[in-house]
């Protein structure tokens, strides 16, 4: 039997709630956060970068999981994470 493949690239922006920001100095923990994100569901982070209100995401999507699932882990996991590091992320949200 043949082998199939397949790599399916995904560029995901998200952009922060009004009222909040991402703060310079835990914005490469953050994409590294992420990107932890992304291999435990199988993907592949190719690169994450961003500003103080937006972050992109370009990644290999795993054929096991679909673009919804992958962006919902992503969104909830580094929403709880990042209002652990500062009492000011109390309002963080995507």
């Amino acid at each position: 039997m043949s082998k199939s493949l397949s790599q399916i690239l995904v560029h995901i922006v998200f952009h922060v709630k009004a009222g909040s920001f991402i703060h310079s100095s835990h914005t490469i923990e953050l994409y590294h956060y992420m990107g932890g994100i992304i291999k435990i569901n199988g993907s592949f982070p190719i690169k994450i970068g961003g500003t103080e209100d937006h972050i992109h995401i370009l990644c290999s999507l795993s054929k096991n999981i679909a673009v919804a699932k992958l962006v919902e882990e992503i969104k909830r996991n580094s929403s709880r994470w990042i209002k652990t590091l500062d009492p000011s992320y109390h309002i963080f949200g995507w």
